[in-house]
């Protein structure tokens, strides 16, 4: 069962597949296809699987589309018959799928960096070799992308941190904490969605619901979204 309609998408040419094969695809159960992206964590990349998901959604085989970061879960109406033409038609669309930028809104967060909240502050900056205030300077002069919702309701994934504020996450997760927390994992930031166990290193707090199901729109941040991180106080 072809993806896409051919009068959607033709067929990628063997340069042009070769060319696309970087993409890595995976079959979850027998409906769903998943898309990763080739690179890393790339805001490029984002761009390019939101026009993938865009391309994606004329396809009346297709049931569902679930952006993550930089991966796209595809799922089918019905167990596709044939995976080389499945296969096929996912390069082809990758093949014409083009960066594109989302008009999404701009949120202010205010936070409150330090005090005690900021439980893992003095491991980031163990890890950068950057002071406190160094690392807080760095964190709120940036602004954000949200590339994708998930891991719990709300929760949005940011890119456009400092690369030199990259600190793993923690081997032993936090038991509970708070939601509201801005945290640093990996490459990504953040802010906690829930209250509950967490490994990501928090650096600060927010007082700020992301996402309030009685809400006309639940979720605060949407893939696309910008965020600014306002330092309202700085505790240190």
């Amino acid at each position: 069962m072809p993806v896409m309609s051919h009068s959607d998408i033709q067929p990628a040419s063997a340069p042009a597949l070769a060319c696309s094969s970087a993409i890595a695809l995976s079959t979850i159960g027998a409906r769903a296809w998943l898309v990763e992206a080739p690179g890393g964590f790339d805001l490029s990349a984002q761009r390019r699987i939101w026009s993938l998901a865009r391309l994606l959604q004329a396809d009346e085989a297709v049931e569902a589309l679930i952006p993550g970061v930089t991966n796209l879960l595809v799922l089918f109406r019905h167990i596709p018959e044939d995976e080389a033409a499945v296969r096929a038609s996912l390069h082809a669309a990758w093949d014409q799928a083009q960066a594109i930028s989302p008009q999404g809104k701009l949120i202010e967060i205010p936070v409150y960096y330090g005090g005690e909240h900021a439980t893992d502050l003095d491991a980031v900056c163990r890890h950068t070799g950057f002071s406190a205030r160094e690392v807080v300077r760095r964190h709120h002069q940036s602004e954000y992308t949200v590339f994708a919702l998930g891991s719990a309701p709300g929760f949005g994934y940011l890119h456009g941190l400092d690369p030199q504020l990259a600190t793993p996450r923690k081997k032993v997760p936090s038991l509970s904490m708070l939601k509201g927390t801005v945290t640093i994992g990996g490459a990504q930031a953040g802010v906690s969605a829930l209250t509950g166990p967490n490994g990501w290193n928090a650096i600060g707090f927010a007082e700020l619901e992301v996402f309030d199901p009685m809400a006309e729109s639940p979720a605060l941040m949407a893939p696309g979204d910008r965020i600014r991180f306002l330092a309202q106080r700085i505790e240190l």
